[in-house]
Parts: structure tokens; C-alpha cells; sequence
């Protein structure tokens, strides 16, 4: 996803990093948060159905009401929606140096699902508006998803 034909603006750190809603997880990250979950799916699956999460191509993205119940990984950020646009999730470490209300128009124009997640590196657009409850089913899902089709056996000739 590029804004840069309708836009010129960068990623610059973020001075008063916000809470964290999400941890997002791409490649390997991902993958060790999937078994993270799996995990706590099942030895605490209370605390896992308070948490809601999309995967999509090589990312796992997490969220919950309370940062404090989101699960870790090395590897893995965090993310929050951004104050001046709501529906617009962003790195809690990175902020846009364009108007958030700005860059969200544009995505919505472009793009009609909402809630999204502006991704800094790699640089990507994730929608949110399809969470699902982290349960033993959607990790399996995931899990299938992400399974290579095995390549058949040239046999002679």
C-alpha cells in the first residue's frame, strides 16, 4: 500500500508513546505469537477470550481493552488507535508527520473497511474490522491458512 502518489510523508518516532491496544507480529514474530496463544488458549482460556485477533498473509495482530493482557514475543510492537482519528491504528512508537485525520481520509477513500492499521515496517494496511475471539478454532484456522500445499512428486518421464 502507497500513499506516496497522493502524499509526501514519513514515519518519525513517537515523543509520548500511548497505551497499547495491540501487539502486532510479523513472519517468525507471528508465528511465535500463534503458539504463544496457542498456549494460553489452553491453560488460560478465560484470559484468551478476552482477547480478539486477525491474522492475514505473515501477521498476527492481537487486541485488547487492557494492555496488560496482551501476550508478548520477541519480535513482535505494539499498536493503539490514534487520538485524532480513532479508526486508525498506528505503532505506538511511530507517528505519521501528516495529519492523522488527513491520511485517514484518504485510506477511507481508497479502502472501505475500518477500522485499519497503518503498519511502519514492513509498511502495510491491515483491516480491523474482522477481530475474532482467540479460541482453539481460529488458531487452528490460522494454522491451516498457513500451511504450505506440498509440492507433488515428479514420478518418471
Amino acid at each position: 500500500m502507497s500513499l506516496a502518489s497522493r502524499f509526501d510523508w514519513q514515519w518519525l518516532p513517537q515523543a509520548v508513546p500511548p497505551s497499547p491496544r495491540a501487539v502486532v507480529a510479523w513472519g517468525a514474530a507471528a508465528t511465535r505469537l500463534h503458539a504463544r496463544l496457542q498456549n494460553m488458549v489452553a491453560t488460560a482460556p478465560q484470559q484468551a477470550q478476552q482477547l480478539q485477533a486477525t491474522a492475514s498473509g505473515d501477521v498476527v495482530i492481537v487486541t485488547s481493552q487492557i494492555a496488560a493482557h496482551l501476550p508478548w514475543v520477541e519480535g513482535a510492537a505494539y499498536a493503539a488507535p490514534c487520538d485524532e482519528a480513532p479508526t486508525l491504528w498506528l505503532p505506538t512508537l511511530r507517528r505519521p508527520d501528516a495529519p492523522p485525520e488527513l491520511l485517514l481520509r484518504a485510506l477511507a477513500a481508497r479502502h472501505q473497511r475500518q477500522p485499519v492499521l497503518l503498519w511502519s515496517a514492513p509498511r502495510a494496511l491491515v483491516p480491523l474490522d474482522r477481530l475474532l475471539t482467540v479460541t482453539h478454532e481460529w488458531l487452528a484456522r490460522v494454522s491451516e491458512h498457513w500451511q504450505v500445499p506440498a509440492v507433488p512428486a515428479k514420478g518418471p518421464g
